[in-house]
């Protein structure tokens, strides 16, 4: 079962919320989604996972395992993609994240092959 603030994370993730997931940054907080260049800051953030939520119906994430060393956090995950012709792909990820002191995220990291979901 996760973390209170990891079931968070991904509820919003899940809601296709990017505004309220761009909340759970700082203003300088950076997101780096698969090789793509870091998004800084919650609205480059919320444009950017908005984005990608325009390519899918949505996703639904599973987590299968969580390790925390401080405010550092690493997430596996299986994410089940719902695509715009109507299929289902499951994919394996690994997020990673660190919280300032004030429990913001100022650094995410999402690590996956997106081939499946597009070929």
């Amino acid at each position: 079962m996760p973390t209170e603030f990891a079931a968070k994370v991904f509820a919003l993730v899940d809601a296709t919320d990017a505004a309220g997931f761009s909340r759970l940054f700082t203003p300088q907080g950076r997101m780096r989604f698969g090789n793509n260049e870091p998004m800084v800051g919650p609205e480059e953030i919320a444009a950017g996972v908005g984005g990608f939520f325009g390519t899918v119906k949505g996703p639904r994430h599973t987590v299968v395992r969580e390790w925390y060393a401080g405010a550092d956090a690493v997430i596996e995950e299986l994410v089940d993609y719902y695509r715009l012709d109507g299929e289902t792909v499951t994919i394996p990820a690994a997020t990673l994240w660190h919280v300032d002191e004030t429990g913001l995220i100022d650094d995410f990291r999402v690590y996956f092959d997106l081939a499946p979901l597009f070929s």
